[in-house]
């Protein structure tokens, strides 16, 4: 009996081995992918937006705050297999050229406007929020906010920017949904940073997120909007 051999699956030492390499691997899996997170998330700097618009590359996955004096598109990447952000050529931004000083502190008030206002009580931001009103993730990007666009028209305002700013100070007034925005107090400063804040959102890449996030020129011409 002494030495009868043993299944390599009935060893305990097998086994011991076995959780601590599969153990020591998922660990440093773990530390490997935190990293490599943190570094998708990192916001970019000001110098590399520059550097990347004037060569036409890709831009960091979370831009610099001064993306909001760029143009911001979006076209679809055949190989990825969704739409990713395109950031173009320089334009005013509430009529004006924003400082790397002043554009992150513009975004600071429209994230804390955001949250004081608590906007993911109704929309979803991120992917984070409820659903009782549209996703904002790419509000900017909304053609009804553009020239020519429903929004735009309603407000009476020539520029994306100020459109948008009107209608959160006074959303009463711009009937666009079923499910109406209340009046939530919200200033013209305040609404300058949530229209920047969103401007920002609508830059980062997302991986597609969220899709079919705004209706085509055809689907105007039929009536209604998906803004709010």
């Amino acid at each position: 009996m002494a030495n009868e051999n043993k299944s390599v699956w009935t060893s305990i030492s097998f086994w011991r081995r076995s959780a601590a390499w599969v153990t020591g691997f998922s660990a440093i899996l773990l530390i490997w992918l935190t990293f490599d997170s943190v570094n998708q998330i990192a916001m970019g700097s000001d110098a590399d937006l520059q550097k990347a618009v004037a060569q036409k590359r890709e831009i960091n996955r979370v831009p610099a705050p001064t993306v909001i004096n760029y143009h911001i598109d979006y076209k679809m990447d055949e190989k990825r297999g969704h739409e990713v952000p395109v950031i173009g050529e320089k334009e005013p931004f509430f009529g004006k050229e924003w400082s790397p000083q002043e554009a992150a502190a513009l975004l600071h008030l429209g994230k804390l406007t955001s949250q004081a206002k608590n906007c993911m009580n109704c929309h979803t931001l991120l992917g984070n929020g409820a659903y009782y009103a549209p996703d904002l993730t790419k509000a900017w990007l909304d053609k009804a906010w553009r020239k020519g666009g429903p929004l735009q028209a309603m407000t009476g305002k020539s520029t994306r920017e100020e459109a948008m700013a009107e209608f959160l100070q006074h959303p009463s007034q711009y009937p666009t949904h079923a499910r109406m925005m209340p009046n939530l107090g919200i200033t013209a400063e305040e609404a300058k940073g949530l229209v920047a804040f969103l401007k920002h959102m609508s830059s980062i890449d997302t991986n597609g997120f969220p899709r079919n996030f705004s209706k085509t020129v055809e689907q105007f011409k039929t009536g209604g909007t998906n803004a709010h």
